[in-house]
């Protein structure tokens, strides 16, 4: 018998890629991401930031302070254990479900812009929204686990999953805040899904989930014209489609290398919240679609690692964690950006590591440190492959 090892005909960059550890990896994509951002909100900014602050430099001093505190989050959390998250996950959810009441309460949510979505004071803010994410992942996670170890029917591990995201969607619109709504659906039904539950009885909730969203969206004159112009931007585009007719302009006018680092022209009052919102309709007209592909590329890549640190976690529970904090960035990528290009509809969501942000930024990186902490765990060995169907399913 032939035992010679048949030769990798893959290519090296392939064989490079696959080898790189998934921790590492992470790790690497992250910072690129964290140090696009800064550059990034460092060209958008200077104009609102001496509007608003008398000083050009003001929201970038800011975004480093906040990715400080977030990338040292990052590190605490890739050091802690992942499955000690377990025993918090009915504190958490229930915690922050109290904090999304709070911020409906006059005198204690922090309004700006007509939305109250902020609990604090002066530069001390957080958004309970944003910490909602990584709530329901850590809960979602553990039930399921919790309820299929003791062979429970479907509805069972369903019901309360759904039962509290319903509740917090309905206090985050409240707000109002579409754009989480929509992500933190999309994690929950995502554990869901990867958690092989019966496929019929998810699919009724999900459709009766789509239908009550639908009808909601159109129920107000607000969103209803954010969907029409959405539809249509250039027939709104003096009205409710002037951010996304504007971010077109500025993605058309940076062609394939952009008009430089720091030389948009959009960013000059015309473009609202382009260091926020929109900041990669910046990046598309400074750094061209070159740039624009790079930050796709990256998060990409970010999607590919952690659902690889999905496949090869030790357990089912670090398997759904790890899931859920992929689904939640890349779905607000994929959110963020189809709004910028005008695929989506506008919904005020911040693009990952990339737009201007304090709680979001420092909960996203927290996260990662956690899903880190997987990937430093991951299953090896000549097993690992056999394992890695059954992991999710199983």
């Amino acid at each position: 018998m032939d035992r010679t090892a048949t030769p990798d005909a893959r290519p090296a960059l392939v064989r490079w890629l696959t080898g790189v550890p998934t921790a590492l990896a992470l790790a690497i994509l992250v910072a690129v991401l964290c140090v696009t951002g800064l550059v990034m909100v460092g060209s958008a900014s200077p104009v609102v930031s001496l509007i608003t602050y008398r000083s050009p430099w003001t929201i970038f001093f800011r975004q480093v302070l906040w990715m400080v505190i977030g990338l040292g989050a990052l590190l605490i959390l890739s050091r802690i254990d992942y499955r000690k998250w377990r025993k918090l996950s009915i504190p958490l959810v229930a915690g922050t479900v109290l904090l999304l009441f709070a911020v409906l309460v006059p005198g204690v949510g922090v309004t700006v812009g007509g939305s109250s979505r902020w609990i604090g004071f002066g530069l001390v803010r957080l958004q309970p929204s944003e910490l909602m994410k990584l709530a329901i992942v850590i809960f979602a996670a553990d039930i399921i686990v919790r309820r299929a170890d003791r062979s429970a029917p479907a509805k069972q591990v369903i019901a309360p999953v759904v039962g509290v995201l319903i509740l917090a969607v309905a206090l985050i619109m409240k707000q109002p805040d579409m754009g989480t709504a929509m992500v933190l659906s999309c994690i929950g039904f995502g554990i869901l899904f990867m958690s092989g539950v019966a496929l019929g009885p998810l699919t009724k909730v999900l459709c009766a989930f789509g239908g009550i969203a639908l009808i909601f969206s159109v129920s107000d004159s607000y969103r209803r014209d954010r969907v029409l112009s959405f539809i249509n931007p250039g027939a709104h585009q003096s009205g409710s489609g002037y951010q996304v007719w504007q971010s077109l302009i500025g993605l058309g006018s940076g062609h394939l290398f952009g008009l430089g680092l720091g030389g948009g022209r959009e960013k000059w009052g015309t473009l609202p919240n382009a260091h926020t919102d929109f900041i990669f309709s910046v990046v598309g007209e400074e750094l061209g679609l070159v740039g624009a592909i790079f930050i796709l590329g990256l998060f990409f890549a970010l999607a590919w690692y952690g659902y690889r640190a999905a496949s090869r976690a030790p357990d089912r529970f670090g398997c759904l964690v790890a899931v859920g904090v992929t689904t939640w960035i890349t779905t607000q990528a994929v959110i963020n950006m189809g709004a910028v290009i005008g695929m989506l509809p506008v919904t005020g969501i911040p693009l990952p590591f990339v737009s201007f942000g304090g709680s979001s930024l420092v909960i996203t990186l927290a996260s990662v440190g956690i899903l880190m902490n997987i990937a430093m765990q991951e299953r090896s060995g000549p097993r690992q492959s056999s394992r890695r169907r059954r992991l999710v399913r199983t």
